[in-house]
């Protein structure tokens, strides 16, 4: 009896090492591969071939006349009329990777005012234009960033900068009155803005006239004629006055800034308004809407030994930074 429950045992053993044997082996679990990232299309209407540069027909405000310019020549205009020649190269950098980000996005959905050409050197539709700054150091950065574009989602971003961003940056809705959904990729950080910014641009008063007011309102299509008080609204997320209140009647900030002015109401970070009657004065800091990056936070990363990417990575999220021609 106890022989055959031995036999009986070692009979099962061996049919299960069998089994075990003949089982084939487990395979690992490919790991999991992300999708290959789309690069962004260049429009068909500057498009000139697979990895070539771009050809734009650009609108010459300051001769009146439609130029055909490779993109590139058109960037190194842009960066010298946007940004100081003589910054720290990597902040440099980053500005052209914007230019040229910026009129590849406008080319892509918008429509110049000037019929035939695909952007202008009007910084009212587009970008500052300014040649005669073009020195060695933009030569460097346009060339070292050759093709270079800012995407996401496979498409090009919205390529905000602005000046000075006193201390945080502003979120689209806030800083433009931006009417489409928020982007994902525009956040609002704090800014790190250089030190050597002009005091002017740190801080300022700004005084206007009643009569001024009132034509900014007429600009805006606003029927306000009269009004005895003026008191900052809501405040965003970055500390921007969102709108003022004219007696009751609510009026968009980045749009008053506008209308009224964007050179001298600096920016939407506000302080402190006061009006008597006659001239309202309003302190503030900053200069500039304040959305994408600050050039003079740039600066002072660039100072700091930052690269133009992690200029860029660090206002805007998510981004990818790729060259799509050669």
């Amino acid at each position: 009896m106890y022989r055959n429950k031995l036999k009986l045992i070692a009979v099962l053993v061996a049919l299960l090492f069998a089994m075990t044997a003949c089982k084939p082996p487990t395979k690992k679990p490919e790991p999991i591969r992300k999708p290959r990232m789309e690069l962004p299309k260049i429009p068909a209407k500057i498009n000139v071939g697979k990895n070539k540069e771009p050809v734009l027909k650009v609108y010459v405000v300051q001769t009146g006349k439609i130029e055909n310019m490779p993109l590139e020549k058109y960037v190194e205009g842009t960066v010298a009329g946007e940004i100081k020649n003589y910054w720290p190269i990597e902040a440099l950098k980053a500005q052209a990777i914007l230019a040229r980000t910026y009129v590849l996005n406008f080319v892509s959905t918008k429509k110049s005012k000037y019929p035939g050409a695909d952007i202008s050197t009007d910084f009212e539709e587009a970008q500052a234009w300014n040649p005669s700054n073009i020195n060695s150091k933009i030569k460097e950065a346009v060339k070292d960033t050759r093709g270079v574009v800012a995407v996401y989602d496979g498409k090009f971003i919205n390529a905000w900068f602005h000046s000075h961003a006193a201390g945080q940056t502003a979120l689209a809705k806030e800083g433009l009155n931006y009417k489409e959904p928020e982007p994902p990729y525009i956040v609002s950080v704090k800014s790190n803005d250089s030190p050597s910014a002009p005091a002017n641009v740190k801080h300022w008063t700004v005084i206007f006239t009643k009569s001024e007011v009132i034509d900014a309102f007429k600009k805006m299509g606003l029927g306000i004629n009269d009004f005895k008080t003026v008191k900052i609204g809501t405040k965003g997320a970055s500390g921007r006055t969102v709108n003022f209140l004219f007696d009751k009647t609510s009026v968009n900030a980045p749009d008053f800034r506008m209308a009224i002015g964007s050179e001298r109401l600096k920016s939407t970070m506000i302080d402190e308004v006061s009006y008597d009657g006659s001239k309202l004065v309003i302190k503030g800091r900053g200069f500039g809407h304040g959305v994408g990056m600050s050039q003079w936070g740039a600066y002072q990363m660039a100072k700091e030994g930052k690269k133009a990417k992690d200029i860029l990575n660090y206002y805007f999220k998510g981004i990818n930074i790729v060259k799509i021609w050669d």
